[in-house]
């Protein structure tokens, strides 16, 4: 068993973020006779998939309900991480398109509706682009 500070220090997570992990429900800790946390060693794969799964874009509440799919009973094997992973093709497929966006927008117009640069005349002409709603509707993929 380890004690939250071993935990932090394990997984570069701060204590705080262990403390809301675990209110959130996505890590157990057991209390020892003082009350003070320990948590078994599996926990810092866990805290390390939260970590990736948030970095590919899913919320807490999503990393809550795809590590619900994990085994109660035994330490999660590379297989089980591997068919929760495997899900995330499409949502980073997607998180990559957006980069892209991102990246083929810098130093151009971002697709703000705003006229502001010459290139908008050419590029969003009658300021089509406000139809996608507020803010960078070309980038965000609605212009």
């Amino acid at each position: 068993m380890l004690t939250i500070g071993e935990v932090a220090r394990r997984s570069g997570i701060a204590t705080s973020a262990l403390r809301y992990y675990e209110e959130r429900g996505l890590l157990r800790a057991e209390r020892n006779g003082s009350g003070h946390r320990r948590y078994a060693r599996a926990v810092i794969r866990r805290v390390a998939f939260i970590v990736f799964a948030q970095r590919v874009g899913l919320t807490l509440e999503e990393v809550g309900e795809e590590l619900a799919k994990l085994p109660d009973d035994r330490v999660p094997t590379r297989g089980d991480w591997a068919k929760l992973s495997q899900r995330w093709s499409e949502r980073i497929d997607q998180r990559i398109a957006e980069l892209e966006r991102l990246k083929s927008g810098l130093g151009e117009c971002i697709g703000c509706s705003c006229l502001s640069l010459s290139k908008c005349r050419l590029a969003n002409p009658g300021d089509v682009a406000a139809r996608g709603g507020p803010g960078p509707a070309v980038w965000l993929g609605r212009g």
